[in-house]
């Protein structure tokens, strides 16, 4: 029975070589598939995205701009230029840096001035650049967002530095013109003594938004001034047109009498000549007569 049995029940095989090469190649594949996508995301992803930056070996350097390095939190002296370049996934930090000419555009800059009115600068804009040699020693000292604290921050502080000492005539009409150089030169002086790599290039300030009653009244004054100024124009081309009137009839009576005072010189000289033929005519005659008178005396 227990022969039977053992006769009747299925006995166990091993594979044979052919069975198991077809799982085997499976494997192969899906391991050339993971690691090529571990590849890709390692390489090309970095591209596109910044979260995955610290994983990619290969980057770029886009023009205008050079590479910075961080290590452990620590900032590497190498500075890269434009370009393809390799650094180790996972262990250093890479971010690009503007070195050419770049815009900061500083809005909504509330401040008071000397009589207490609240005025808003909507919008002010910092044409700077940083010095390629001064990019480590900036980066070190500021961090990437330096610009924060020598723009941004720094321009809101002059900002409400020059409405405090000026009054609202002053900022909205009197000095506007002069903000621009003040704010680039009070910029400048600051970066040139604590951050000598940020270039400051121009400063464009536009004009303050102030109350709505207060622009009126300033509105009106302008209108008034334009009227008075008009008006001293007019007298000034009157005031011109009599003086050229003027100018004109001493010309003509200077020529009048330069033209009487030839004449007259003209009739003096005919008369002189005429005395003179009179004078020549009666010396020849007294002295004809005087031959006659001596010879009629000798006769």
């Amino acid at each position: 029975m227990d022969q039977q049995q053992r006769a009747g029940a299925p006995q166990y095989r091993p594979p044979s070589p052919g069975q198991g090469g077809g799982a085997g190649e499976s494997s192969s594949i899906l391991v050339v598939l993971v690691g090529f996508l571990a590849i890709f995301a390692m390489v090309v992803l970095p591209s596109i995205s910044t979260i995955s930056n610290s994983f990619s070996i290969l980057h770029q350097v886009p023009e205008g701009h050079v590479g910075v390095y961080w290590r452990g939190g620590a900032l590497l002296k190498t500075i890269t230029d434009p370009g393809f370049h390799l650094k180790l996934p996972l262990i250093t930090q890479y971010e690009p840096v503007q070195v050419t000419l770049q815009t900061d555009q500083v809005r909504d800059i509330p401040c008071g001035t000397k009589g207490g009115v609240m005025i808003n600068f909507e919008k002010i804009e910092v044409v700077n650049r940083l010095r390629k040699e001064y990019v480590y020693e900036t980066l070190l000292n500021y961090g990437v967002h330096y610009d924060n604290t020598w723009i941004y921050d720094k321009i809101h502080h002059e900002i409400n530095q020059f409405c405090s000492s000026n009054s609202l005539q002053d900022v909205y009409i009197d000095v506007f013109d002069q903000i621009d150089e003040k704010m680039k030169d009070a910029l400048q002086v600051d970066c040139t003594k604590y951050a000598p790599g940020i270039e400051i290039i121009n400063v464009r300030v536009t004009k303050p938004k102030i109350p709505d009653s207060i622009r009126r009244n300033f509105e009106q004054m302008e209108e008034e001034r334009t009227k008075v100024l008009i008006a001293i124009e007019r007298q000034r081309v009157v005031e011109k047109e009599a003086e050229t009137k003027k100018k004109m009839a001493i010309s003509e009576a200077e020529k009048n009498a330069n033209v009487s005072k030839i004449l007259m010189e003209q009739k003096l000289m005919e008369k002189d000549s005429s005395r003179r033929q009179e004078e020549i005519e009666n010396a020849m005659y007294l002295a004809r007569e005087k031959s006659l008178a001596d010879a009629d005396f000798y006769k």
